[in-house]
């Protein structure tokens, strides 16, 4: 079913806030629910999350009070949207598991925009950045075992696979390395803005938990696999988020932002397996039809532009949480040995990336391969989905083909 997001009135914004009974929803049922209900839970979070911080930014950078009071009112909506949408999942899930299941988002989420991506740069992005993902999925379900001893595949329920992907201590690059250069807002397709935020949201909603759930753990082989792969979604922060036209205007970036959250509850909604869930989809859906009137209001007053100069007519298909696996074999096959240099990409492991390498490891055995070693001495071999031998790491592979 298409939908023009421009042409809908949802609910009255004076109408939206609700009441702590409301907002008291039923959490889902793990052992139970379809691995991607969670998936679409953890994916939501991170877009109200980031809308959250996107309009308190804007609101210490704009002079207008009355504008101030109108992103205030739609920020606390936002905030019980986000309260509701977190709310859903269970209490009972351990740090780990809540873990795996953020990185089942990053790999199927980013291999779905890769696929669907029509910018030929950013597909790039994309491809590489999932290869990265990929791996920390495969190192948190290693030390799941250890800790807690339970499978992964029991999370993700078989529609992602548990294997090696890059590996993680190769993931880090100096800072510079991480920008690219950014799509232009004049020219780039509706679809390839909405793709940009969806991701960086993601990837930042990442970067915050592993920044504060790391510390909570006792051992120390998991309090330093966190801090290590909290500093490579630092690094996927960048990454992403440099994809993303800096001479965009506030309410630019305003109406990108209420289009794409419209987008995502009514991608979610078309797929939702769940009824309570659905019911939290589409109840956001028509709060956010009216953010987007709102937001789109605001731009032609004050940016002098219609909306339309810059959203597409209708919304793209449905973006869709499936599986992956043959997509990602093949980028396994023939991109595991990328890096970064400058704003491209090659595999040369050049100078600057051998440098940050070597302060960062001190000559040792980053955490991300310690916990492979000790995982090996409790069980014998390294936890995955599939039987077979580990791909050939990336430093032995090592070639000067620029791609």
């Amino acid at each position: 079913m298409t939908l023009n997001p421009l042409e809908q009135r949802g609910i009255p914004l004076d109408r939206q806030i609700r009441s702590w009974r409301e907002l008291d929803v039923e959490p889902i049922d793990p052992d139970h629910c379809d691995p991607y209900t969670r998936c679409r839970i953890i994916t939501m979070n991170g877009i109200e999350v980031e809308a959250a911080l996107f309009s308190h930014h804007f609101a210490r950078h704009c002079p207008d009070p009355e504008v101030r009071r109108l992103l205030a009112e739609v920020r606390y909506v936002e905030q019980q949207q986000q309260k509701a949408v977190n709310w859903l999942l269970p209490g009972l899930a351990s740090v780990l598991e809540t873990t795996i299941a953020y990185e089942q988002v990053a790999v199927d989420l980013t291999s779905w925009v890769a696929r669907s991506e029509p910018d030929p740069a950013l597909r790039q992005a994309y491809r590489f950045g999932v290869l990265e993902d990929f791996d920390h999925l495969f190192r948190y379900a290693n030390l799941y075992e250890m800790i807690e001893h339970r499978k992964a595949d029991a999370i993700v329920g078989q529609l992602t696979e548990v294997m090696p992907g890059r590996p993680t201590g190769l993931h880090h690059r100096h800072p510079v390395d991480n920008v690219r250069e950014p799509y232009d807002r004049a020219t780039a397709h509706p679809l390839s803005k909405l793709h940009a935020l969806t991701v960086l949201s993601a990837e930042q909603q990442t970067m915050n938990f592993y920044m504060n759930v790391g510390p909570q753990y006792m051992e120390p082989i998991a309090r330093q696999l966190y801090q290590e792969i909290a500093l490579v979604e630092e690094e996927h922060v960048t990454h992403y988020e440099s994809l993303v036209d800096p001479g965009e205007t506030w309410w630019e970036q305003l109406v990108t932002h209420e289009y794409n959250e419209c987008y995502l509850y009514h991608s979610f909604m078309e797929h939702e397996t769940e009824p309570k869930v659905r019911a939290v989809w589409e109840l956001h859906l028509n709060m956010e039809l009216e953010h987007l009137r709102v937001a789109c209001d605001l731009m032609r007053r004050h940016d002098g532009r219609d909306p339309r100069e810059i959203l597409a007519p209708e919304l793209p298909a449905p973006l869709t949480f499936e599986p992956n696996k043959e997509y990602l074999r093949g980028l396994l096959a023939t991109e595991m040995d990328l890096t970064t240099l400058g704003t491209g990409y090659v595999r040369d492991a050049h100078e600057r990336f051998q440098s940050v390498q070597e302060r960062i490891h001190g000559g040792e055995e980053p955490p991300s391969e310690r916990v492979m070693t000790q995982h090996a001495d409790l069980f014998g071999r390294a936890y995955r989905s599939q039987p077979g031998g580990d791909r050939p790491d990336t430093a032995s592979r090592v070639r000067s083909r620029h791609v």
